[in-house]
């Protein structure tokens, strides 16, 4: 397990200038302590300056290096912007675009050629909860990529976000939570078990100032992949405040 927790905010299809002003203010606040990672839409990336208070990075990224794809950014395109990481494997992406988890395997491969980390989304939906097939659904969704791949393990970030948590207002409950990160981080220790001890395992579900301590008292939670809560300047600061140890 990482030293350091990371935050990572997804805007999704959110933000503006204004906020984007906003949060840089209140991050000049913050504690070295703890690592942030700002994912607002590909538009608004080059509006922040830089800064040692956080990172950069995409929501998406092409499976292709260039081309003709209009509407696509390459992982090569995001790196322009300055940012240093990318989201892969969204829910929202797999739901409402098809991605496949073959599809999300070449993601994975583009952006750590083009030296960007990604933060490789997985979680299982309520269906699946309820059926009890939480493990083997994030086993399959591990699998595509590192079963072929294990050297991308050592340039991942995993975001573990429960489909049934995500805008919901749900959360699972800080032992759930546990339980399945620590189950990831065992698959993990199939392909690459130094990695795995040191890769960094996000929880995302509808994390708030609220919920959010309970879930970094957890031995496997590395932070948090943020949501709603990240559009509010003040909240997601004290979110970032909550993960210092």
């Amino acid at each position: 397990m990482s030293a350091k927790k990371l935050i990572a905010a997804n805007w999704k299809m959110n933000g503006s200038r204004a906020l984007v002003e906003a949060v840089v203010q209140q991050l000049t606040y913050l504690s070295p302590d703890v690592d942030v990672l700002l994912c607002p839409p590909a538009t608004l990336l080059p509006l922040f300056p830089a800064s040692r208070h956080y990172a950069l990075g995409a929501q998406n990224l092409s499976e292709h290096e260039q081309g003709a794809y209009t509407g696509e950014l390459s992982a090569s395109l995001i790196s322009e912007t300055g940012a240093s990481y990318v989201l892969v494997g969204h829910s929202e992406r797999r739901q409402y675009y098809g991605e496949t988890d073959q599809l999300v395997c070449l993601k994975m491969q583009q952006a750590v050629s083009s030296a960007l980390t990604p933060v490789l989304c997985i979680g299982e939906t309520l269906a699946e909860r309820q059926q009890e097939n939480t493990e083997q659904v994030i086993a399959k969704q591990l699998a595509a990529v590192y079963a072929s791949h294990p050297e991308l393990l050592a340039n991942s970030v995993i975001a573990y976000e429960p489909v049934w948590a995500i805008g919901t207002g749900e959360s699972a409950t800080p032992e759930q939570a546990q339980a399945t990160h620590a189950f990831i981080r065992k698959q993990l220790a199939q392909y690459d078990a130094e990695a795995a001890a040191k890769v960094r395992i996000l929880y995302g579900g509808s994390v708030n100032a609220a919920n959010c301590n309970a879930l970094f008292a957890q031995a496997d939670i590395d932070g948090a992949l943020v949501g709603g809560a990240s559009l509010k300047p003040s909240e997601f600061m004290q979110i970032c405040q909550s993960a210092k140890d």
